[in-house]
């Protein structure tokens, strides 16, 4: 079965973007690891908002991508992805179970929660970036209760730009702790 990454990024207090809505806190000076990311995935997730803001930066950034954003809004395809109106879980679910390489769910805080709640994503992958976005754009609009983060099973990778890389590992965060 194909395995659902959310790969996002967060400023240290929590946050993807700005009170207006910008993104330009996150830094660019390295991958992140996306390139070998990117390269295990064959399609991507997200929702309307998310999508608009791919768009704003130029060029569509996941094409070569099956592409499924979910909107309230029923939309025609547009050459880059499909329009989904269907509840995000079962979508999902049903995405998982086809062939293909991993999914990658992009964004849209909303969806995230809805998948976590539901046990959808996993693996999480989270950039947290030191500088603070403030209050506006959560990263994941409420953590579900029953979310079943492990983080006895997180390890952090120091960048060289100050970001931290949260990811599924083998090292434990009280052994990181000890160590630092």
């Amino acid at each position: 079965m194909r395995k659902l990454m959310l790969f996002i990024a967060a400023s240290l207090d929590g946050y993807i973007a700005r009170p207006e809505g910008s993104i330009d806190w996150m830094f660019t000076d390295h991958d992140y690891g996306y390139p070998a990311f990117f390269a295990g995935i064959d399609t991507v997730i997200m929702g309307r908002k998310t999508y608009d803001l791919a768009l704003s930066f130029g060029a569509y950034p996941y094409a070569g991508t099956e592409g499924y954003v979910f909107s309230h809004e029923q939309r025609p395809p547009d050459g880059n992805v499909a329009f989904v109106s269907e509840a995000p879980a079962s979508f999902v679910d049903r995405l998982k179970r086809l062939e293909g390489r991993d999914i990658w769910l992009v964004g849209g805080s909303e969806i995230i929660a809805e998948c976590l709640a539901h046990d959808l994503v996993d693996e999480l992958i989270i950039s947290v970036h030191p500088p603070v976005a403030g209050p506006r754009h959560p990263a994941v609009r409420a953590w579900p209760p029953r979310a079943r983060l492990r983080p006895d099973a997180l390890r952090r990778l120091r960048l060289r730009a100050g970001a931290v890389v949260l990811s599924p590992g083998a090292m434990t965060m009280e052994a990181d702790a000890a160590a630092g």
